[in-house]
């Protein structure tokens, strides 16, 4: 595939859907090919109707191995409509989340580890992988004090109610994961203010795919 799979990672209240949306405009200035901005688990319509499924704040009850196989489910609907008609044009994607939050949610946080998240979304995706993965990085602790100053602002899921611990897992989790693909991932500070870390995020971009 001739297109350009950007994909955009972190723990909750990292602010990469806030750096997402800045950067999906700042991209429209570099490039005449086509820009979709799209996110998971969603992006599509059947995808859609998981993700409802899965957010659902009531659904405290789920299974962490449901839990699994519903992301993967949602992922594969999601690439096959949205994704992989992009890339097979020669257009860019930007997606808020991949592969990479299955490993480091339930892999990790929910303890089932990495090497079975990996292969049932190696399954989903048919080995598809982002070109590149900008990874914004914030402790728990400074994400969840985000989640609450947004109450009300923005969308607060299932996976909003976990407890620090299960947060700070996610992020070693994160970690663990950027040190594993150095060439893939690249880390963002995101503690930063949204500006700064979109100007970090539009560097990246830049070098790796604009010769700039």
């Amino acid at each position: 595939m001739d297109g350009i799979f950007i994909t955009l990672e972190g723990p909750d209240g990292s602010g990469k859907t806030t750096a997402l949306k800045a950067i999906f405009e700042e991209l429209k200035t570099l490039t005449d090919k086509q820009i979709v901005s799209t996110r998971e688990p969603g992006g599509s319509p059947i995808a859609e109707k998981i993700r409802e499924i899965i957010l659902d704040t009531a659904h405290t009850e789920m299974d962490a191995r449901t839990e699994a196989l519903l992301y993967a489910a949602s992922r594969r609907q999601h690439l096959v409509e949205r994704v992989l008609p992009v890339l097979e044009a020669g257009d860019i994607v930007l997606c808020d989340r991949f592969v990479d939050s299955s490993i480091a949610y339930q892999g990790y946080a929910r303890g089932i580890g990495e090497t079975g998240i990996f292969k049932i979304n190696d399954f989903a995706t048919d080995g598809v992988q982002p070109d590149l993965t900008l990874y914004i990085d914030v402790p728990a602790e400074v994400g969840l004090r985000r989640i609450q100053k947004g109450m009300g602002t923005r969308e607060f899921n299932r996976l909003d109610q976990e407890k620090q611990s299960f947060h700070d897992k996610v992020r070693a989790g994160y970690l663990n994961i950027a040190r594993e693909n150095p060439t893939r991932i690249v880390t963002i500070d995101g503690t930063q203010t949204p500006e700064e870390v979109v100007a970090d995020c539009m560097q990246i971009i830049k070098a790796r795919f604009f010769g700039n």
